[in-house]
């Protein structure tokens, strides 16, 4: 019994060094429907008040996999962009977002800023990370039709190991009293957005600031840092018809010293109503979404990934759900223009 439960401290332990040799934040399936979470140059980028609820259960079926669930909130400031008009939509809420006319009478925003907040709970075995963050960005039209956001996240990552899951025969043993099991770090991230009606490019960097973390207090500390995520992500939206869009996406993900990563996704939109899609992420897993546009008010978003990497033995795969509120939505849009 002794031996098994050393066994387990040691994996416990194990796991907080990996956390900061492989990527430290959570991945998410449906980031096309809230790049708020990768970039925070999208901050008020609609006309309105975007509210999402997310939660991700990875690897089902396995012990201690990770389990995501987060908030946010962002609206933008600016009476020409708030109170005016800043994509031609007349007080109706005009042409469907997804139609060949929006894209002929779109018109890039007028400047303006815009404010958020996300948390971000992320938890893996005995270890839970939970990112507070407040994010502004500023978007300036540079042309007729294309804008560009700069914003920055900045915030507290608390990392926190629960030592009650941790048992030893001898309740004072040292490795478990000289942990450092709580910590608060300040947290930074900044990004670019461009953005028109029908695509985006968008980079950003987070966890810019590199912290030490120690596994323990006592003299002989095993010390680690956490690293920059570096991102890279594009979207473009392809006219079937005035009703029908497939929307293609990408993410790159640049993570010292792990290898670069990516996800490729594929959304097929009917009008501004329903849609559902594929996703491939490379040597982990692909993924099947769909997602309703319930009103003016609400939306909801579903993913499933298969596992294919070597926890499909032992994985029963990924669900993820997302919840998004739109307050203040004057133009009574039922999909998000720039979200898609």
């Amino acid at each position: 019994m002794f031996y098994k439960k050393l066994l387990l401290l040691i994996i416990a332990l194990h796991v907080l060094v990996l956390f900061v040799k492989a990527q430290q934040r959570p991945q998410y399936t449906q980031y096309v429907f809230n790049n708020y979470l990768l970039n925070p140059a999208v901050t008020g980028i609609e006309n309105y008040t975007d509210v999402k609820m997310g939660y991700r259960s990875q690897w089902t079926g396995l012990e201690g996999a990770p389990v995501t669930s987060y908030f946010s909130i962002n609206a933008p400031i600016g009476t020409d962009f708030v109170q005016g008009d800043a994509s031609a939509f007349p007080t109706s809420g005009g042409e469907y977002p997804q139609s060949r006319l929006y894209t002929q009478d779109y018109r890039a925003s007028e400047p303006h800023h815009g404010i958020g907040f996300t948390v971000v709970s992320d938890k893996a075995g005995p270890i839970t990370q939970t990112n507070l963050n407040a994010t502004y960005a500023y978007h300036l039209g540079i042309t007729s039709k294309l804008n560009l956001a700069v914003g920055v996240a900045a915030g507290v990552n608390h990392i926190n190991l629960n030592t009650a899951l941790i048992t030893l025969e001898n309740p004072n043993d040292p490795t478990i009293n000289n942990l450092n099991a709580s910590q608060w770090k300040p947290d930074l991230g900044v990004g670019l957005w461009a953005y028109s009606s029908n695509y985006y490019v968008g980079v950003s960097a987070q966890q810019v600031l590199p912290q030490n973390l120690y596994i323990t207090t006592g003299n002989t500390a095993n010390q680690s840092k956490t690293v920059p995520h570096f991102l890279l992500t594009a979207g473009y939206k392809v006219f079937v018809s005035d009703d029908i869009a497939l929307l293609p996406s990408a993410l790159l993900k640049f993570i010292q010293p792990v290898p670069t990563t990516f996800d490729i996704n594929l959304k097929m939109s009917f009008r501004d109503r329903f849609w559902f899609g594929g996703s491939y992420r490379k040597n982990d897993s692909y993924a099947v979404l769909a997602g309703f546009n319930l009103s003016s008010f609400v939306n909801v978003g579903y993913s499933y990934d298969i596992t294919t990497s070597a926890l499909r033995t032992v994985s029963n795969g990924t669900h993820e759900i997302v919840i998004g509120i739109l307050l203040n939505n004057r133009y009574k849009l039922t999909s998000p223009q720039h979200g898609w």
